[in-house]
């Protein structure tokens, strides 16, 4: 068998209808949320499907490029084809997020099309399941939109941030559902906290008992994660951002974090991120793929790893999506009582939904800065961009004690 094409569809990605309960604009990624599925031919018929994430309209440039050196090859050899890629683009400079999207499209197809040839799904070609069903969490700012989500099932809620957290609101979640359901806090930035800030938002989110606070700080300097991890007893998680098991290595090996959270488009393949699972379990650390803005098809690819490794947490997951996420593959994943089965069809279990994914041609990747809410950023400095900053007002945004939540 041989690799005849690789083809490639862009997805854009509309707003997100608001979840019942969901704060106004928590549905939002300000226009810029783009999906990127990819198909490898080959000459004897059999089609594999991926989906690449980290800037995919610049992606998909990459991944044309990349077929130059994949066409002709034979698709049984996953390994030694993502050695090859890796080693073409190592001319251009340190693989980033960029290059690790393009390579995991692409190898993330190959394995699709070794399940198809040998009719088996793709987590059995792994070594087998550990579990037939994976726990999901999802995404709440209000304690309606967080009552909704325990109504269908889930067991683990995340509140995200840009930039400083609310600590009402986390609190006034936890009060709502109560002890039997997980809470995990995001605080991506623009604009990143200070470490020292994160410190103090870390203590007073204590009492709430988080399953993990998720990056609290800028990635780009981990002594400044390793400065948090030593002011709080919160385990913390991280590293969305990266791609590859050396982007990975220093969050383990420096002991950063209690999760690891690859993105499951971004990782550099599934190969690399059963890596990291194996490289986080010889430390004691579980992993939760990110998923955030990724779209149906990765997931797939997700539960797939997630069912084969031993420090599997859970799968986050958006509920509530954008209609055209329910078009564009078949079949659909549904969470049932909190969790999502395991795929059994031969390969990944989904194809892509051509004439559905070209109703939605791509025209903008980058982001909108965010509104002046006054947490996002200092009020009135929106315009200014920045990356981080100090918070002001700090008895009142980062010192309170939240009351009132049962322990």
């Amino acid at each position: 068998m041989k690799i005849t094409d690789i083809r490639t569809y862009l997805v854009q990605v509309g707003p997100r209808p608001p979840a019942p309960g969901a704060a106004p604009g928590e549905s939002d990624f300000r226009g810029s949320r783009c999906w990127l599925f990819v198909k490898i031919l080959t000459d004897e018929g059999i089609e594999g499907v991926g989906e690449g994430s980290g800037w995919p309209r610049v992606i998909e440039t990459a991944v044309h490029d990349l077929a130059n050196v994949l066409v002709g090859e034979d698709p049984a050899h996953i390994d030694r084809l993502w050695a090859k890629m890796h080693n073409a683009t190592m001319g251009h400079g340190l693989t980033g997020t960029v290059g690790g999207g393009a390579m995991t499209a692409i190898e993330m197809a190959l394995w699709d099309i070794k399940g198809k040839v040998l009719g088996q799904p793709v987590w059995n070609l792994l070594g087998g399941k550990f579990r037939d069903r994976i726990p999901v969490y999802g995404h709440a700012k209000t304690p309606a939109a967080a009552h909704r989500l325990t109504e269908l099932g889930y067991r683990g809620i995340k509140i995200s941030f840009t930039g400083a957290v609310n600590i009402d609101k986390v609190a006034a979640v936890r009060e709502a559902v109560g002890n039997d359901v997980d809470i995990m806090v995001d605080a991506h930035g623009p604009s990143w906290m200070t470490p020292g800030d994160a410190i103090v938002t870390a203590r007073a989110l204590e009492p709430l008992d988080l399953l993990f606070f998720e990056d609290p700080v800028a990635p780009e300097n981990l002594d400044s994660l390793a400065r948090v991890r030593d002011g709080t007893t919160i385990p913390l998680a991280a590293g969305e951002r990266v791609s590859t098991i050396w982007g990975i290595r220093p969050y383990v090996e420096r002991g950063l974090v209690d999760v690891i959270q690859p993105d499951t488009g971004r990782a550099g393949g599934i190969t690399q991120m059963r890596k990291m699972a194996a490289m986080a379990e010889g430390h004691f650390i579980t992993m939760a793929p990110h998923s955030g803005s990724l779209g149906p098809l990765a997931e797939f690819a997700a539960l797939h790893v997630m069912a084969t490794i031993p420090n599997a947490l859970m799968l986050e997951r958006i509920e509530f999506d954008w209609p055209g996420r329910y078009e564009v593959v078949s079949p659909v994943l549904t969470v049932e009582d909190g969790a999502i089965a395991v795929p059994d069809a031969p390969g990944l279990g989904v194809e892509i939904v051509e004439e559905e994914a070209a109703k939605y041609p791509a025209s903008r990747n980058v982001a909108d800065m965010p509104p002046d809410d006054g947490w996002s950023y200092e009020p009135g400095t929106v315009a200014e961009a920045v990356y981080f900053q100090t918070r002001m007002r700090r008895a009142a945004r980062l010192s309170l004690r939240p009351t009132g939540c049962a322990k």
